[in-house]
């Protein structure tokens, strides 16, 4: 009995130093909801378009390892309750689809995972491990102990909120996903929450303005669909008033 539970204590040990050494390079829990209420307009003043609502914030270290799970409402039921796995499959996506040096967010993703598109059939790829995305106690959901952290969650999402994250080096280091408005008003809260974390330093995109920004030109094949609530307008001016770092 004795060697059993010197076992199962070695594991946990071995299971928290893994996850602690892939999420080192990353902001904690307390920093990304900082971030994230510091851009969403139901904790500040800021404005995204859509319909400004509470979001869900996903961050995953560079091997899809999930490092931070947070909400900007108190309770979990105070932001759509589906958009948690959402959020960690944007987070998922972003990183797993950018490289060191090039930078695709899921919004870029839109128009070629369409039928007939270059990319079409990707979103039915790396599936979400459903085990992970639904485990442990709802209470415990956008917390430091959120049941997905420690875990690879997987999917593939396409619309937009996914950012990869780069450091000052220039490093990809994860990725960021945020849920829980209109998939374009997720996009332009994700930039500006990635602003606030300084992990902006993105070394190339294929939007015009050189990085990974979202696309609304309906002739671009890495375009997205328009949601129609002022999000556009937003969008635009991230460059010049987010402006990614250099």
């Amino acid at each position: 009995m004795k060697k059993q539970v010197l076992a199962a204590l070695s594991l946990s040990s071995l299971t928290f130093y893994t996850q602690a050494n892939v999420c080192e390079q990353l902001p904690t829990h307390a920093e990304v909801t900082a971030a994230l209420k510091s851009v969403v307009a139901t904790t500040s003043d800021e404005k995204n378009g859509g319909l400004e609502l509470n979001m869900w914030g996903t961050v995953v270290a560079r091997d899809g390892t999930v490092c931070v799970v947070t909400k900007t409402g108190e309770h979990f039921g105070e932001q759509w309750p589906g958009s948690r796995v959402i959020s960690a499959q944007k987070a998922n996506t972003a990183n797993a689809f950018s490289l060191p040096k090039l930078a695709l967010s899921t919004a870029n993703l839109w128009t070629a995972t369409q039928p007939g598109g270059s990319l079409f059939g990707l979103q039915f790829s790396n599936p979400v491990d459903t085990q992970v995305a639904y485990k442990g106690k709802s209470k415990n959901f956008g917390q430091k102990n959120d049941p997905m952290v420690g875990n690879r969650i997987g999917g593939v999402n396409v619309f937009g909120g996914g950012l990869a994250l780069y450091n000052k080096e220039g490093t990809i280091i994860g990725g960021l996903g945020v849920s829980g408005d209109t998939s374009c008003a997720d996009h332009n809260i994700a930039w500006k929450t990635r602003d606030a974390l300084k992990l902006d330093y993105v070394p190339s995109g294929v939007s015009e303005s050189n990085d990974d920004n979202i696309i609304y030109a309906k002739d671009n094949g890495f375009a997205h669909v328009n949601c129609g609530n002022g999000e556009q307008a937003i969008a635009i001016g991230l460059p010049q008033s987010f402006p990614i770092s250099k």
